[in-house]
């Protein structure tokens, strides 16, 4: 596993090494550990949708909040559709989600360039995905299902990051997090033929799916989206894969496969560190 594991008292979650290095960015994938849902939410559970008890949920978020050294006021949370739909974030929307309601629907991934304000995206096998501008002080965080990565949701956010903020690819630091595994991951002949006619180049197809036979297939998520986001120009040595699968460790991580859909939610958070406050 290329994350590193930390402990804040009984919570435990994940961080990069690679955003680490930036020294611009808090950040942190939580696992099931730490928190206080009981059940099939046990018990670091991020989801207000799902049917666990909204008081436990809000003290879920409270212990992550202050992992991060932040408050639930400044967070905010996406509206995951499985879309490649993009908003940026600003003051105006900390603790949509949380502490207040969204006014905003079908936003799979988030960007500011505000110090202090934390994005927020939650996941149960679908790919996170964080991006940190070290030149121009911005960051973004995505989710990529199999069909955000088919519709290139990495190379969405470079493009867009690149519109905002002027970001140049190869000043990208970008992180794959934990998700589901090749391994795990068995698609239909349908889904494999829509990433065969995206990951056209010679090889590609056959370095992310492989034919088990009878119109089955196993799909490798990770290896497709380092491959969008090594295309949308991100130096392949600034792109960090958690390798580290949520199916396989599903007492420590919520997976959707693992438990047929009787799960919380995991969440990715990412932001600028409130001291980047005026740096150039």
């Amino acid at each position: 596993m290329k994350m590193k594991q930390n402990r804040a008292g009984e919570i435990e979650y994940l961080t990069f090494p690679l955003l680490e290095e930036t020294g611009m960015v808090r950040h942190l994938f939580t696992t099931r550990m730490g928190g206080v849902s009981q059940g099939i939410y046990r018990t670091m559970n991020l989801s207000y949708t799902r049917g666990d008890e909204k008081a436990a949920v809000d003290e879920n978020y409270r212990r992550i909040s202050s992992v991060l050294g932040c408050s639930r006021e400044d967070i905010v949370c996406s509206d995951q559709t499985h879309t490649v739909n993009l908003r940026v974030a600003t003051r105006q929307d900390g603790g949509k989600g949380i502490v207040k309601p969204k006014d905003y629907h079908d936003i799979d991934g988030l960007l500011t360039d505000e110090p202090g304000l934390v994005l927020a995206t939650f996941y149960a096998d679908c790919v996170p995905l964080y991006f940190v501008d070290t030149k121009n002080r911005a960051v973004a965080l995505a989710h990529s299902g199999w069909r955000g990565t088919v519709a290139r949701m990495g190379r969405c956010v470079t493009e867009k990051m690149r519109e905002i903020y002027g970001t140049r690819p190869e000043d990208l630091v970008a992180a794959i997090g934990p998700s589901i595994c090749q391994a795990c991951y068995e698609v239909s002949e349908d889904v494999a033929e829509v990433f065969i006619q995206e990951f056209r180049k010679p090889g590609q197809a056959e370095q992310i799916l492989e034919g088990k036979g009878n119109g089955k297939y196993q799909l490798d998520l990770w290896r497709a989206n380092e491959i969008i986001l090594q295309e949308a120009g991100i130096p392949t040595d600034q792109i960090q894969v958690a390798d580290l699968c949520t199916c396989h460790n599903s007492d420590y991580l919520f997976s959707h496969r693992a438990s047929q859909g009787k799960r919380g939610n995991l969440g990715a958070f990412l932001g600028l560190n409130p001291s980047s406050a005026g740096k150039i």
